[in-house]
């Protein structure tokens, strides 16, 4: 692969997502790729806010919603009822577990989602260690992929969900509804209404590291 110099740098063009609202105050107008990492404690509001931000990303491409731990589940239907899916957006589709062999080649397809949710990184621990994680990444460069993880002492969980973290873009940890936003972005909280799954800002975060 050649090198590049600081005038490839400044010609290159990167797709990215006109974010608007509290969407762009958090995330600003993130690239169009890589990983991104949604993490924080058992029934802390994590399903709900990659909903709601899988809901919101159908605005700008086709979305897959990997349910590999709740599955096509009451609670995953009652989840898309509070953040207001449409029955009728077609550019959204929740997907059961799928190995990641099948997920790679359907992927690869023509028409295939460019963005894709993995609820989440401890039913696929065995699947993507070992470098998996990066080499499916680094197989569909055009592709987000965004990662919904368990936490453990205050850090994603499992090794794999350690390692997506350390190379998102943008991070998301959920705890007592409050989304804290980190990463190569803005930074910023944003909060979930218990009662109506709406979003509103809250108190920004002093430094974003």
């Amino acid at each position: 692969m050649r090198s590049l110099s600081i005038r490839n740098i400044y010609d290159k063009k990167y797709i990215t997502m006109p974010f608007t609202g509290i969407w762009a105050d958090a995330m600003g107008q993130p690239e169009h790729n890589g990983l991104w990492i949604i993490y924080g404690p058992e029934k802390n509001g994590k399903t709900t806010f990659a909903l709601q931000l899988a809901n919101y990303l159908t605005a700008f491409d086709k979305v897959l919603y990997v349910s590999a731990e709740e599955g096509a589940s009451m609670a995953l239907k009652d989840a898309c009822l509070r953040v207001g899916v449409d029955a009728n957006n077609k550019r959204i589709n929740v997907q059961e577990y799928i190995p990641i062999a099948d997920l790679d080649e359907k992927l690869c397809k023509r028409k295939a989602p460019r963005v894709v949710f993995l609820d989440n990184a401890t039913i696929y621990a065995d699947e993507l260690k070992g470098g998996i994680l990066l080499q499916l990444v680094a197989k569909h460069p055009t592709k987000l992929f965004v990662i919904v993880a368990h936490e453990e002492r205050g850090e994603p969980y499992t090794a794999v969900a350690k390692i997506a973290k350390k190379l998102s873009k943008v991070i998301v940890r959920v705890s007592g509804m409050a989304c804290l936003v980190s990463g190569r972005c803005p930074g910023g909280t944003i909060m979930i209404d218990e009662n109506t799954a709406t979003l509103y800002w809250g108190m920004k975060i002093a430094s974003n590291t």
